[in-house]
Parts: C-alpha cells; sequence; structure tokens
C-alpha cells in the first residue's frame, strides 16, 4: 500500500462498474500472442502479450482493454506445475516490469512454474491512469499534504480534474473486483486449471477477491504482507502511519547500534525543519521537507534499504540532498527521463474505485494533526485520505468483502514490524478468507518471502509439493 493512499478530487460524476458477484467463468480459452519483450527485456527469456478484455464486464461486447502481460518459460529439470501469476503490489504496480528486475528471486520456484505477471487495469502498459504532465504532477506531489483544509482540498480537486480529463472513460472500472475478472480470462487463456498465485500487499487483496469470487478454481496461493481490505479509508491511513513510525523508531535504534552519523531523531525532525525554511538545490530540482518525509518512508520498506537512508540524511544534513531526492523518486514512480510512471495516480484511482467511503478533507486533515503530534514525519499523510470525498468516479464495497469458503487452503504471511501492511492485518485477513492458514515473521520490512529462509522454505514446499504449513507457524 502507498502513501497517496486516498488522493482525489470533484463530486461523483459517474457510475463504477457492477456490484454484482462474478460467475466461475465461461470463457473460451483463447490463445494468447506471446513474442518477444523488444522495449522491456529483450534477451533475458521473456514473453510478452496483450489481453483484450471487456472494459465493462456488463457490456462483454462492447469496448475492450489491453492486459499487458510477461512471462517466463519453467526451465528447470522435473515436473512443469502450470503457472505461477504474480503480483508485487501498490495499487497500481507494475507487474511486468517487477517481473524483469525480480525473477532471480523466484528460481526456486521458476524452474517448475511459468512465471507469470501482468499490469491490472489502469496500470501502466494496461491503459493506465495518466493524470499531469510531469512538471505539474511532481509540483503536485512536494506539495502535498497540506494541514490546511482550503489548500488540501484545492491540491485534490486540481489533481482529480485532471485524472478525469485525461484517463475520465476508464476511472469507473479500474476497481479490484475488475482486475480478478481478468485474472480469471488469463487463467483460462492460459489453459491452467487453477490459478496458482503468489501476491504481495495489495497483491493479496487481489489474491483474496479472486478466491472469493472464485472458489472452485483457486489453486495454491500464498498472500505475503496481507492487507485488510475491511478497513475504512481514515483508519487505514491512521494504521499504517503507526506501522511506518514503529519501523522508524526501530531503524534509529539499529543506526544508533551501528555509530550512527547523526543524533538520531532530533537531527532527522532538525533536517525536515531546515529543508522546510530553505530546500536544497539538486541539479535545478528542490529537496524539500516532503521529499524528505517521502524519503525515509521508502526507505522504510526494507532494512537492506537502511543504509541507503542512513547515508542520504547524512549527506543532507552535510548539504547534499541528491540521496534524499532519488529514494523519494524511488517512491514517486520517476523514471530517468523525467517522466513518470502510473504508479501514484493509478494507486488513487484503484483504492477510491475499491470503496464508497468517503471520509471529508476535513475529518482526514483533523486526524493528520491529531496523528503528526506523534508521529510528526507520517503523521501529515493521514490528510490524503480525505481525498475520495470528490473523486470524480463512484466506488463500489463489493471490492471489500472476502470469503473464500470453498477454495482449498490459502497461505497468509504477516510481518510483526512490517511498515506498509502492519502485521494485525495478516490475522485479520485470515479469518476473512475462512481458509486461510497463517504464517508469521518476526522481523522488520514490508514482505517475507524473499527475505527469510524460513518463510522461503514454507512457501516453496506448498507451491513445489502442495504441504500446507501449518496454522500460527512463526519463523524467527
Amino acid at each position: 500500500m502507498r502513501r497517496l493512499a486516498a488522493v482525489a478530487a470533484l463530486l461523483a460524476l459517474c457510475a463504477c462498474g457492477t456490484t454484482a458477484p462474478a460467475p466461475e467463468t465461461t470463457a473460451k480459452p483463447a490463445e494468447i500472442n506471446w513474442g518477444a519483450c523488444e522495449k522491456i527485456a529483450p534477451t533475458a527469456g521473456f514473453q510478452c502479450a496483450t489481453m483484450e478484455v471487456p472494459l465493462d464486464y456488463t457490456k462483454p461486447g462492447g469496448k475492450t482493454i489491453g492486459i499487458a502481460l510477461i512471462r517466463l518459460r519453467a526451465t528447470g529439470p522435473g515436473p512443469k506445475l502450470g503457472s505461477l501469476v504474480l503480483n508485487f503490489g501498490g495499487p497500481g504496480g507494475s507487474g511486468v516490469s517487477t517481473l524483469t528486475d525480480a525473477a532471480a528471486a523466484f528460481r526456486s520456484l521458476g524452474g517448475h512454474y511459468d512465471l507469470v505477471s501482468f499490469d491490472p487495469r489502469g496500470v501502466e502498459r494496461s491503459d493506465g491512469v495518466r493524470c499531469m504532465d510531469p512538471k505539474p504532477f511532481e509540483a503536485f506531489l512536494r506539495a502535498e499534504p497540506s494541514l490546511d483544509v482550503t489548500t488540501q482540498t484545492r491540491l485534490l480537486t486540481e489533481f482529480a480534474q485532471a485524472c478525469q480529463k485525461h484517463s475520465g472513460e476508464i476511472l469507473p472500472y479500474v476497481g479490484t473486483l475488475n482486475a480478478v475478472r481478468d485474472m480469471e480470462m488469463l487463467r483460462v487463456r492460459l489453459g491452467d486449471p487453477k490459478l496458482n498465485f503468489l501476491g504481495f500487499s495489495y497483491g493479496t487483496h487481489l489474491g483474496a477477491l479472486y478466491a472469493t469470487q472464485f472458489p472452485k478454481v483457486t489453486g495454491r496461493m500464498v498472500l505475503d504482507a496481507a492487507v485488510d481490505p475491511a478497513l475504512g479509508l481514515l483508519e487505514q491511513s491512521k494504521t499504517q502511519a503507526k506501522g511506518f513510525q514503529r519501523a522508524y523508531e526501530n531503524y534509529l535504534a539499529d543506526c544508533a547500534r551501528q555509530d550512527c552519523p547523526f543524533n538520531g531523531n532530533t537531527a532527522v525532525l532538525g533536517l525536515i525543519s531546515s529543508l522546510r525554511r530553505k530546500p536544497l538545490n539538486v541539479q535545478g530540482r528542490l529537496v524539500t521537507d516532503d521529499v524528505a518525509r517521502v524519503a525515509i518512508a521508502e526507505a522504510l520498506y526494507s532494512e537492506l534499504t537502511w543504509p541507503l537512508l542512513t547515508q542520504a540524511i547524512a549527506d543532507a544534513i552535510a548539504g547534499n540532498g541528491a540521496g534524499l531526492l532519488n529514494l523519494s523518486d524511488s517512491y514517486a514512480g520517476r523514471q530517468p527521463d523525467g517522466s513518470y510512471n502510473t504508479l501514484q495516480s493509478s494507486l488513487i484511482a484503484i483504492l477510491c474505485a475499491d470503496t464508497t467511503d468517503r471520509p471529508s478533507v476535513e475529518e482526514s486533515v483533523s486526524l493528520a494533526k491529531e496523528m503528526s503530534k506523534k508521529s510528526p514525519i507520517f503523521g501529515p499523510d493521514v490528510a490524503s485520505a480525505g481525498g475520495c470525498s470528490v473523486w470524480p468516479a463512484r466506488g463500489e464495497d463489493s471490492n471489500k468483502h472476502i470469503d473464500a469458503r470453498g477454495s482449498g487452503p490459502i497461505v497468509v504471511i504477516g510481518t510483526t514490524n512490517d511498515p506498509a501492511t502492519p502485521y494485525e492485518w495478516a490475522p485479520k485477513l485470515t479469518e476473512q478468507l475462512g481458509t486461510g492458514v497463517l504464517l508469521t515473521l518476526k522481523g522488520e520490512g514490508h514482505g517475507a518471502y524473499g527475505q527469510n529462509t524460513c518463510i522461503d522454505t514454507l512457501v516453496d514446499a506448498y507451491f513445489l509439493n502442495g504441504k500446507v504449513p501449518d496454522n500460527g507457524t512463526v519463523c524467527p
């Protein structure tokens, strides 16, 4: 789950999708025309394709959109187990781009499964939600969030008007329910009798809702860094702010144990205050206090990036903001040419499509002020949770309903000090599924698979041999 967790604007102008349950598909298998990934990974053995699906599933003969796909065929010895579909989170993250970078991390599974991923509808190559040109979008990111209701409302309204102007046709149809219908079309066209799925962060919502809608064709499924879709936007933002604050405090304690080059929280808050008064200049771009806060959040997603954060903070205190800017750009999806991918815009659109919850800007700013007293770095982000009150597409609550009874066991993983999807969401999702099996990692970071040998061994045994781990297993 990402930072601009409910940014939006304007009054509800158009209806969103259908709320009818999705039946088991009767679609006929259609060949996917796989070809080379010439612009993405031309020499790494990947195959790419575009799958046409209905924009509106209530009008199957109407307008279609393309879902961008990527595949890496299983190459190892031994039995082939079909496809393993992966989603790496967001909402708004590109599965196509991420798999090209992360395939090596799934080497043990990729020997027996074809690794498959996709850009969900409204994301990047799949008719991604685009709202602003790079310069105004960067200005919007740097100005957000504000704890002044009038200013925050103006910023969110301007952004949502731009989204409606440039992507208004797709905004009503980017919700998770439509995305899991696309996943079912993908399963059928891949020719797999059941969908085997590994989802991280927002990908756990995709997987859980797929299993709710299509329990009989749900295969081996692992949901890592679980999301609780039942939460309202204010509660979600509040819980995340607490999670990031806890991770930040753990980071500072670790830094102190390793001879930290700055004086802990006092130095960090002093830096942020200094940047608010006088931003640093990095090749014509300003490193503001908001850039610093975003950079800190980005680095807290994994212990592996804690050293980068330490160096970036130390450098900024010395007058060099390049490290903070690089971390912030990574979070925002800024490309080397100065353009932005659709991550942040798609995130906003999907979150607002997935719920009828519409807390006001006044409510979110009030909560942000309260949270900022205990968490001055992450508390202000809660102000964004009121954005959906003025989003130009109506949401629907069917995306929240989870009940996978009728499916096989679904493994849910939570990490005790996960900043972005706090641990408490994992047992809640396990309970909602009705077929969930909970694994716990005692540790830091967002996501457990690939970070811990104990977790990896259990997950691999489940995917490769069908061995279901014991419910309640804890990995140190």
